[in-house]
């Protein structure tokens, strides 16, 4: 289960999602998921606002979702292989 809440953790990347928006003000978070896994129905909390960020494949980046807001950490909840999974980075 530590290897599977490491990989979980290891899905946010916080990146720049365009070179074309680099002069939005938007904060805007793109996940990427870096392990053999594919995850269903992932979402976001960075601050009080909840993002959908629906599924992700092994390997696979997200779209780029906008926040209001977010933090140094974040809470995150997906299902892996049918099983819900909460996890704070």
């Amino acid at each position: 289960m530590k290897k599977i809440l490491i990989l979980i953790i290891s899905i946010t990347a916080f990146i720049s999602c365009s070179k074309d928006d680099e002069n939005s003000s938007e904060l805007k978070i793109r996940l990427s998921n870096t392990s053999h896994f594919d995850f269903q129905n992932i979402k976001v909390s960075a601050s009080a606002e909840n993002v959908n960020y629906g599924n992700l494949k092994a390997g696979e980046k997200s779209t780029c979702k906008v926040f209001e807001a977010a933090y140094r950490y974040a809470f995150i909840e997906l299902e892996l292989m049918g099983k819900h999974i909460p996890c704070s980075q």
